[in-house]
Order: structure tokens, then C-alpha cells, then sequence
């Protein structure tokens, strides 16, 4: 069993709401400790502290956004108010649900209450789903254990209704389905479906839109504000994305190390921000807004601390740029209300509100080189990749002994792109829109199925075995995840001497070359013995970037180099990339799905969309002024971290999911879910459905029919 028990200081635990009594839930002192199996916890026997002391409220129809750095304590701390924490887990303080105590009930009486009182949405909705049970059944027993007197035709009723509810096209049908049988986006809505079955009190959602794309992370941001409307419940929203917070919160809270170390109205938090932590989250963000997209990103430097080795003192000192003695020597301070009446954890909280100190007067800005071979216009440059007419098609097989083909995936379908010294183009879309494959297919220097790709002027399909070996040197790749990518039985200095040592340097020239490089990307060259696991995230992927420029490549190709890294931590890396882009004239091929990313880094930018390149150019171009709808929609679904625009804006909410690459529509591929093609007249959706648009125009080209069409600039939502 869980140990489980309430605090008799619960009650007196500072906590910045003031109508506490008439919260639906309410956190007092929560204090949450595992047995210490690895590290320095092992050695000493100490408890590891996830979650030290957390207390808020949250009152019925308010949603309450927690944000923070990975291992913060966000999900422990909701783990334990549902309680589903392991055994070995020790928890005290105080929860209560509507005035009900939850710490010291056991697992009976708290299953009467999850899924009923309070429900929780989580991050991973397959992990979520019972695969071998259809999505009607997993509905239906989800109401019928909380309403014994509900009749199976009743309930099955109540579960189509709550996926129509959620968005779910054809309702009564597809509770017939199986979760694999949905797209992550529709999984998603099952789950959320599920948890407002019963119109619960509570709804705890952790991370519920980190692992989808940005036009379905919209939809079901605003099936969460459907939820809320029906349901009156109150909701916890635990995530890393500042801007989903900005949009739908009210209040925040920021947890580092454990605790909370600001609270209070979103609005004022983000505009204001009373805490060094907070203001270095808020100005690592890249933004989709940001004028000119150029300007260095503000990255926290350092790690979060282990919770099984606290410093003394603030435990964000180490990495705070107004640190001092008085930090580290003082007690750890309290979530306190300063004399502006904001609440939040830090000696110098006064001062900053005071001095009205904002990010750039706390965070020296770093300074980046400026890209001097981007003064050379981009014609006069030579192209280092050249892609034209790429076409790589999947067999669809079908049968277990006797395998026969079905149908054709057509997974990239005839694209067109350049990209010159020192430049860097990304592709953007959703998942299966054709980025990776488009990658691999340079990444392979082979010759492709169709088309023709060429780096540095050399067609790859004209190669012999040795010049494709050395050709290589030219291209390196730096992948999404950087613990994945790295050997976890090397240490760090034989992983970057890997590529030297295949093509046969000296083992002095390697030696040096290694310092050298680890000293390029920020890293200390004496720390080459250590081993990738003995690094932060962000480290790591500096680790693989070294790697990549050990050969001194004309050319980097970036699958998703900053996805996996919290938002503090992607600022350095990302910052990174251009100082190095600066110095060596490096290109990047750069596929990214965070949009706001793209607008810091890329120099172009290509949209794709089943498998074809539906509009490019520069990114100020497609910024300021997208032209396909496809373009328009993304751009619209980026949260951006201001509550005062975000919530001005309007949205263009895309019906449906992504179509099969292996049954693309006819005509344009878009048109079932263009906010351009519902407003049209019959004959205009006539010319959609049966001839397909091409890429247009010198420099900036969309591929739409309608570009010029007076409704393309109106048609902002979906009918």
C-alpha cells in the first residue's frame, strides 16, 4: 500500500488562492518521496523528494495550468491527488475533493471516485486504451460502473454521444472500432470523451497534447474547452508548453525542483513575472510573432537538479543570473505574497518588482555571429542540395502465407527543392505528410525510385561505392532523440571520434580534433571520458551535433533536433545551430513540426502535405503572409505565449484527420479539409476534386487553384 496520510500543518500552508473553502480541490503541503535506488540516494539510504510541499486550489469551471522543466514534479503531484502512485511511494500532506480528505482512503474507495468525482486524461492516449477491447465497450463500461442502474442501450447512447461531443464524425459507428483502428488526434478525444463521461468535478490532464501535431494539439485544446463548458468541472492542465497555458489558463503555477515557486492570475504572470525561473521560461520561448525571428533566444543555463541531490539553499541558484551568496546560504524561500500582492519564491522577488526587471535586465542576451555569407544573394550561391521530381512509393501488402499487393503508400510524390551555402530550409507538416522519408531518401546518396538528387552539383545516382563513401563527409544527420542516437557503452569522446576514425584519421589528429569540437559546441573537452547518460538532455544533443561536424559537412540534416528537450534547454541548442551556421557556412535541411521553431532558424520554408510540397518560400514570406490554406491553418493552431493575443485570435479549426497516403484524394489533396474548399460554390469544388493544383510562381509558389480568390483571405474558420 501507498503510504498515505494527512498533514496536521496542511491547513496552514501558504497558498495564493483566497477563497480556498469554496475550491473544488484543494492541495495542502503535498510532499511526495520514493526510496532511493540509484545515485548518491542509494549511497546515503535518502528518500527521493519528488513533490516538496505543493499546495493550490482550484475552484469548480477554473482551469489551472502547471508548468515546468522535465522532472519538476508536475505528473507525481497529479499521480498522487488521483491517487495511482506505486506502493512504495510515500505521501503526506493534504487533498481534499469538494471538503473530502483523499490521502488515507484505499483503492476501493478511491476507485469510486475516479472516473466519477474526478477523472484524468493522460499524455500517451494507446497507453491509455485497452487494445483488445472495442472503443464502445471501454465507453460504456466507463459509464455503467459509475451508473449500476443505467441500461446497456442507455449507456451505449450516453457513448455516442460523448464521442459526436468530442468531434468524432459518425459517432454511433465508430464505437464499433478499435483504438488502433484511430489517429492519435481522435484517440485523444476518446479519452477525454471517457473522462467526462460522468460529468466529474475534476479533470486532470497531463501533457494531453505534447506527442500531436500542432493542428490536432487545436482540436482537442478545443474539444478540453467543450469539456469545460459541459461539465462545469475544474481542470488541472500539466504541461511544457507555455502557450497552450497562455490560451486556455487561468491561473498558473511553476514548479521547480519539486515545488511551486510562482502563482497567480496567467495574465500577470506571464506579463510580469515576479521569479528569475519563470522569466528565463518565458524568454527561451521561440514565438511565431516575434519581428524578424532572429533575434537570440534567452536559454536557462545548466540542468534542473537532481531530487536526490538538492543544493543548499535556492535550489535554482546554481543556475539563476541574480544568484548570490545570501541564495545558496539563506533557507530555502517559501512560495510567499511580496508587496505587490504576487506570490512567488525568491529573496529578490520585491526587487524585481520594484525595478520592474524583465527577462533581457535579469538573462544576458547571448550574442550570436552574424551570418556573413547570408549577405551574399541566395542566387549567387551555389546549391549544396538539389532535390527534383522526388518520388519514394511503399508497397501495401496484404495476406500471411501468400502475400499479394493491395495498394500503393504514396509516402513522398514528386517533390522540388534547393538548398544553397549557409541557408536553411525546413519542411513543415503533419505526421505522415512525407518529411522523414524525404530526408533518408538524401540521407541514402542512392538513386530514388524517380527523380533525381544531387549534392554539391553530383548526382548521387552516378556514383560508384567510393565516391558515395566519400561524398558522405558532405551530408551528416543529427536525430530527434539525442539518447536514442548516442552508444551508451562509449563514452562521449569515442562517440565523436567514431566517424574520424571510420575514415581514417590519425589517432593523434582524432584526439585533438575531439577537444577541439567538444569545445565548438559548449561542451568541456576534459569531460570526454564521461558517458551519455552522465549528461543533460540538451548536452546530449550538443554531444550528436559534434558528432555531425566531425567531418566538417557542407550540408546538416536536422530530423526534429530540439522536439525531445524542454523549452529552456532547446534555447541553447537552438542558439547553437546558428552561432555554428555563422562561423562555418553550414545548410541545414531542418524538419521540424514547432512552427515557432521554424520562424527562429529557417531562412525557407517548404509546407508539405501528403507527400507533396504544397507552398514555399522565404519565412517571412509565409509568416506575414501565408497564401495556402494549408499554411494559413497551421500557422493559426501555434499557441503563442501572450494570454492577451492569444486569446484575440481566431482559429481555423481543420476537419478530420490526415487521409491515407495510400488513398489520397483526387484533385487537390487538401480539399476534405479546406476552409477554403467549404466556401466555395460547386463548380470552384468541381475543378478541387478533379485537377490537381501545382506548385506556382517564382520564389514564393503555392499550390492552390484559388490563391487569388477573394474568400482565401476571409476564410479564416471552418463552417
Amino acid at each position: 500500500m501507498t503510504a498515505r496520510q494527512p498533514s496536521a500543518t496542511a491547513a496552514d500552508a501558504v497558498e495564493p488562492t483566497d477563497a480556498a473553502e469554496s475550491a473544488i480541490l484543494s492541495v495542502r503541503d503535498l510532499s511526495v518521496s520514493f526510496p532511493g535506488r540509484v545515485g548518491r540516494a542509494r549511497r546515503t539510504g535518502h528518500a527521493i523528494r519528488a513533490v516538496r510541499g505543493l499546495s493550490f486550489d482550484v475552484r469548480k469551471g477554473e482551469v489551472l495550468g502547471v508548468v515546468g522543466e522535465s522532472g519538476s514534479g508536475k505528473s507525481v503531484s497529479a499521480t498522487a491527488i488521483m491517487g495511482l502512485l506505486p506502493a512504495d511511494a510515500a505521501v503526506t500532506g493534504s487533498i481534499r475533493l469538494d471538503g473530502r480528505e483523499l490521502l488515507g482512503l484505499d483503492d476501493k474507495e478511491l476507485s469510486t471516485l475516479r472516473g466519477s468525482r474526478m477523472s484524468m486524461v493522460f499524455q500517451d492516449p494507446l497507453s491509455a486504451l485497452t487494445p483488445v477491447y472495442t472503443i464502445g465497450y471501454q465507453l460504456i463500461e466507463a459509464i455503467r460502473v459509475h451508473r449500476p442502474g443505467i441500461s446497456q442501450r442507455d449507456a451505449a447512447r450516453r457513448a455516442a454521444e460523448l464521442l459526436d461531443l468530442v468531434g468524432i464524425p459518425s459517432a454511433a459507428e465508430r464505437l464499433k472500432a478499435f483504438p488502433h483502428e484511430f489517429s492519435g488526434g481522435m484517440r485523444q478525444r476518446v479519452v477525454i470523451a471517457m473522462a467526462i463521461a460522468n460529468d466529474p468535478d475534476l479533470i486532470i490532464c497531463d501533457e494531453p497534447t505534447t506527442a500531436l501535431d500542432v493542428t490536432i494539439q487545436a482540436q482537442i485544446l478545443d474539444v478540453l474547452g467543450t469539456a469545460r463548458r459541459e461539465t462545469g468541472a475544474g481542470i488541472v492542465m500539466i504541461t511544457h508548453d507555455l502557450g497552450v497555458v497562455a490560451g486556455l489558463a487561468d491561473r498558473v503555477v511553476v514548479m521547480y525542483a519539486g515545488r511551486a515557486v510562482e502563482s497567480g492570475e496567467v495574465a500577470e504572470v506571464y506579463r510580469r513575472p515576479r521569479m528569475p525561473y519563470t522569466m528565463g521560461l518565458l524568454g527561451s520561448i521561440p514565438r511565431i510573432d516575434a519581428a524578424g525571428g532572429r533575434a537570440p533566444l534567452v536559454p536557462i543555463e545548466g540542468a534542473p537538479p537532481s531530487p536526490a541531490d538538492l543544493p543548499p539553499g535556492c535550489p535554482f541558484a546554481p543556475r539563476c543570473p541574480m544568484a548570490t551568496q545570501r541564495c545558496e546560504q539563506a533557507p530555502e524561500p517559501e512560495l510567499t505574497q511580496g508587496a505587490d500582492g504576487r506570490w512567488a519564491a525568491c529573496l529578490y522577488a520585491d526587487r524585481i518588482a520594484a525595478e520592474d526587471l524583465t527577462v533581457a535586465d535579469v538573462y544576458p542576451v547571448p550574442r550570436i555571429r552574424p551570418n556573413e555569407h547570408a549577405l551574399v544573394p541566395r542566387e549567387q550561391r551555389e546549391p549544396v542540395l538539389e532535390v527534383t521530381g522526388l518520388v519514394k512509393h511503399h508497397p501495401l501488402m496484404a495476406g500471411a502465407v501468400f502475400r499479394r499487393r493491395i495498394g500503393t503508400v504514396r509516402a513522398v510524390d514528386g517533390v522540388d527543392f534547393d538548398v544553397r551555402e549557409a541557408e536553411t530550409l525546413a519542411i513543415v507538416g503533419e505526421s505522415g505528410c512525407g518529411k522523414t522519408t524525404t530526408l533518408l531518401e538524401v540521407m541514402n546518396l542512392v538513386a530514388p525510385q524517380a527523380g533525381r538528387i544531387a549534392v554539391g552539383g553530383r548526382d548521387v545516382a552516378t556514383l560508384s561505392k567510393a565516391e558515395r563513401r566519400a561524398l558522405r563527409r558532405d551530408v551528416q544527420i543529427v536525430f530527434q532523440d539525442p539518447m536514442a542516437s548516442l552508444d551508451p557503452r562509449l563514452p562521449v569522446g569515442a562517440i565523436i571520434a567514431e566517424p574520424l576514425a571510420a575514415h581514417g584519421y590519425e589517432r593523434v589528429r582524432i584526439g585533438l580534433r575531439v577537444r577541439e569540437l567538444m569545445q565548438l559546441v559548449g561542451l568541456d573537452p576534459d569531460d570526454a571520458e564521461r558517458y551519455p547518460q552522465h549528461y543533460s538532455g540538451g548536452q546530449r544533443q550538443r554531444v550528436g551535433i559534434a558528432r555531425a561536424l566531425a567531418l566538417e559537412p557542407k550540408l546538416l540534416v536536422l530530423d526534429e533536433p530540439v522536439s525531445a528537450l524542454d523549452v529552456s534547454i532547446q534555447a541553447g541548442v537552438v542558439n547553437l545551430l546558428e552561432e555554428l551556421k555563422g562561423r562555418l557556412g553550414l545548410s541545414y535541411l531542418f524538419v521540424a513540426h514547432d512552427l515557432a521553431v521554424v520562424r527562429h532558424i529557417a531562412d525557407r520554408v517548404a509546407i508539405m502535405y501528403l507527400g507533396r510540397i504544397v507552398e514555399l518560400g522565404t519565412v517571412d514570406e509565409l509568416f506575414s503572409d501565408p497564401r495556402h490554406p494549408y499554411t494559413k491553418a497551421l500557422l493559426s493552431a501555434v499557441p503563442i505565449p501572450d494570454p492577451a493575443k492569444e486569446r484575440d485570435r481566431q482559429r481555423i479549426l481543420l476537419t478530420g484527420d490526415l487521409p491515407s497516403p495510400a488513398n489520397p484524394p483526387s484533385g487537390c489533396r487538401f480539399r476534405t479539409r479546406c476552409q477554403l474548399a467549404a466556401v466555395l460554390d460547386d463548380e470552384e469544388r468541381r475543378r478541387c476534386a478533379a485537377e490537381e493544383p501545382q506548385l506556382n510562381g517564382v520564389g514564393r509558389q503555392a499550390a492552390c487553384h484559388f490563391i487569388d480568390h477573394p474568400l482565401n483571405a476571409a476564410a479564416t474558420t471552418t463552417p
